[in-house]
């Protein structure tokens, strides 16, 4: 009964779309595979001008770098592109009369079209170069993104929960900085100490915290999470408990290193 359900969802999907819909979904894709296309070249081009160390870094690091760089810039832009749709617009207004999950907007497609383009390219280069990007929790977490943001384009229902989860990218920059730090030789200056407090609060903030005030969101509003077609529901109920068992597990080590960050900052004084 099940399959069939979902079969008749996905169905429901690909018709759901008018051609204009369609062409804003691929564009958007498109325009998210170009952006990290451009800003992997520039961060080689630019790079060797702002950090000497650059050019004698071998390519395997150099490649990690410049991957680096269009991650941080996609994450400035998903983040602050979330925060203004589910804070500073009327999209997700309690007021509204419409279903809160069923509510989308040509500023929200276009950033879940941008974000599918730059997971697949992330994940396209960490299995081409596997495992100098990443292992597989890599994998699972940009395969289990792709998997929920193209069900919540494509369907245009459940983007508010999409959006949120999206505005955890906001700790990318800092997890990038700490490791430009850390191949730059600069694990004992004061900015790696900071870095790795604001990447400690940062992640306690929008990785563990956000996602309690996720369950709780959807709990309050479980009549209407109800009436998200069958695979997009249970993709809800499966998928983000996923994420926050890795969000827990990489807070733990994040934990663990600032530990270790600081004691060995005070016994350097």
């Amino acid at each position: 009964m099940l399959s069939m359900e979902t079969s008749i969802g996905l169905i429901d999907i690909v018709g759901y779309a008018s051609p204009s819909k369609q062409v804003l979904w691929l564009s958007s894709v498109l325009a998210g595979i170009i952006m990290c296309k451009t800003v992997y070249e520039l961060t080689g081009v630019f790079s060797p001008l702002l950090f000497k160390g650059y050019s004698k870094l071998n390519n395997k690091v150099k490649l990690e770098w410049n991957n680096r760089g269009f991650s941080t810039f996609h994450a400035i832009i998903v983040a602050a592109g979330s925060l203004y749709l589910l804070l500073a617009s009327n999209l997700f207004d309690e007021s509204d009369e419409e279903l809160i999950v069923n509510r989308t907007s040509t500023l929200s497609d276009t950033l879940l079209g941008v974000s599918i383009g730059y997971f697949l390219t992330d994940l396209a280069m960490i299995i081409y170069n596997f495992p100098t990007l990443g292992g597989m929790e890599y994998v699972l977490h940009h395969g289990l993104s792709m998997y929920s943001i193209i069900q919540s384009l494509l369907s245009g229902q459940a983007q508010i929960y999409i959006l949120m989860v999206l505005f955890s990218e906001s700790t990318t920059p800092f997890v990038n900085l700490r490791w430009y730090l850390d191949v730059a030789g600069q694990k004992s200056s004061k900015l790696y100490i900071f870095n790795g407090v604001a990447l400690f609060l940062g992640w306690l903030v929008a990785r563990i915290l956000l996602f309690i005030i996720f369950f709780y969101h959807m709990f309050i509003h479980f009549d209407q999470v109800k009436k998200v077609y069958p695979l997009g529901f249970y993709s809800l109920l499966s998928v983000p408990p996923v994420l926050t068992m890795m969000n827990v597990f990489w807070f733990w080590k994040i934990a663990k290193g600032l530990v270790k960050t600081l004691n060995k900052a005070r016994r350097n004084e």
